[in-house]
Order: C-alpha cells, then sequence, then structure tokens
C-alpha cells in the first residue's frame, strides 16, 4: 500500500487504538481484537448556521462546528451502514439525515451545505487510499458550497498551466489531482457576484481540500465570498506517521 494518513488521536466511539490505511486491527489488549475503522472528517459550510453538530448511528460527535471551521483532522468511526446527521446544536433540530455506508480502512468527508432551512449532507469517499506521493507533487480538490443556482468557473493554476479549469454548481465535490508543489492560483466566477481568487503555497506530497464558501444574496458578513482551504494529510511510501493539521 503506498499512501498513509496517520489520524488524529482524538477517537469516536473506540477505544483508544493504532490506525492506518494498513487496516492494522485495533484492541484492548492481546485476546480481543476490535473492528478495523474508517476515517471521519465533518465541516460546517452553512452560512446561516452558526454551530453545527454531527451524530452516528444516533451518538453525537463530540465536536461541534462553528460555521467555516470542520473537525480539524480525521476521526476513528465504526465502518458499515450508518445513518449520518447534522443538526443545529442551538435549537437541536435536525439539518439533514442520510445513510451511507462506510468502508473499514477508507476516508471520508462530511460537507453541510445549504442556507434557510434547506440543508444536504454531502458525503464523499476520498480517495485517499488511491494516491502516491510524488517528488515535487502535491495534491488538491475543491467543494464548491457557495449557495447560488448558478453554474461557476473554477480554475486552478499552478504557474505552468491550469491543473483544473471547469464548471461547478453547487455542492459539487472534485476529485484529487496532483499539482505542482509551491504556489497555486485558485479562482471561482460566474460573471456575476460570484468572483473570488486566492494565491496559496503548497508542500510536497500533500493533500489539500479547496473550499468555495459563501451567498451572494445575503447582505452578513458571513455571507462574503471566500475561498479557504484545509490540508488532508500527508502521503507517504513507507509506515512512517503523517502529521494532519488545518489550513486557512
Amino acid at each position: 500500500m503506498k499512501t498513509l494518513l496517520s489520524l488524529r488521536k482524538s477517537l469516536y466511539l473506540l477505544g483508544v487504538c493504532a490506525f492506518t490505511m494498513g487496516l492494522f486491527s485495533c484492541s484492548h489488549d492481546e485476546n480481543q481484537v476490535e473492528p478495523t475503522v474508517s476515517g471521519f472528517m465533518a465541516f460546517n459550510l452553512s452560512p446561516d448556521q452558526a454551530v453545527v453538530g454531527i451524530s452516528l448511528s444516533g451518538n453525537t460527535l463530540n465536536t461541534p462546528l462553528p460555521y467555516t471551521n470542520y473537525t480539524g483532522g480525521y476521526l476513528r468511526i465504526f465502518p458499515g451502514q450508518r445513518s449520518t446527521e447534522s443538526f443545529d446544536i442551538n435549537s437541536g433540530n435536525t439539518l439533514a439525515s442520510t445513510t451511507y455506508t462506510y468502508t473499514p480502512g477508507k476516508y471520508y468527508s462530511l460537507f453541510v451545505t445549504g442556507l434557510n432551512g434547506t440543508y444536504t449532507n454531502v458525503i464523499v469517499d476520498d480517495g485517499l487510499d488511491t494516491l502516491s506521493a510524488s517528488s515535487g507533487k502535491s495534491y488538491i480538490r475543491y467543494i464548491n458550497a457557495i449557495i447560488d443556482s448558478s453554474l461557476s468557473q473554477v480554475i486552478i493554476n499552478d504557474g505552468e498551466g491550469d491543473v483544473v479549469s471547469e464548471q461547478a454548481g453547487l455542492n459539487s465535490v472534485s476529485s484529487f489531482v496532483p499539482v505542482n508543489t509551491g504556489s497555486v492560483t485558485i479562482s471561482i466566477d460566474n460573471g456575476d457576484k460570484i468572483s473570488a481568487t486566492r494565491n496559496i503555497s503548497l508542500e510536497e506530497s500533500k493533500a489539500y481540500t479547496v473550499l468555495f464558501l459563501g451567498n451572494p444574496a445575503g447582505m452578513t458578513p458571513a455571507d462574503s465570498i471566500q475561498i479557504r482551504y484545509i490540508e488532508n494529510g500527508t502521503l507517504t511510501v513507507d509506515s512512517s506517521e503523517a502529521k494532519i493539521k488545518a489550513s486557512e
């Protein structure tokens, strides 16, 4: 297996154990082997939801998510078919509920998107087990969570050319693509109220998610069009642990 991402020490519904993409099992002692786990990362990308909670199979994640925040890394969860719910922390009202099957040893992202009573749990298999470290290369993907019905042009340029140039609607999530390490320019534009550009610096062998956020029809600071990004983790070609940290 060429890809390895270590998980944070945060633990959800499991005893302390080791977890890697090599599908190591975990146990409290030599005689008790617990199920292999999945990696789970969640984001609050809904401009009118100040703090969102997440529950899996009725068990609440211990990480409330303010708008634009995420879990800070992948959490360990039990695999299998799980009800996945996002809810308003203040009122307890459900925002969106989805049933999803999580596979052992894979990594998943949940993006809570939407506005004004219409919300979506966008769950994707991040596909990190299909990527491998390469000299001078990073990986990047995006989600368009901007509240708008139009298609926007998304461009990611690494100085040598466009590695991404395509139209994306609300809740579009791209696959990770390789990009030259170093400075990249990211832009989104629909020819109207959506227009933003940002330059970021990528490190070798790391995977990043770009977040397009905002509500062009709104009037509050939370509605402003933003481009943020987070670091999903570091790809490796051996069994050394990789650090996962947040970036913005």
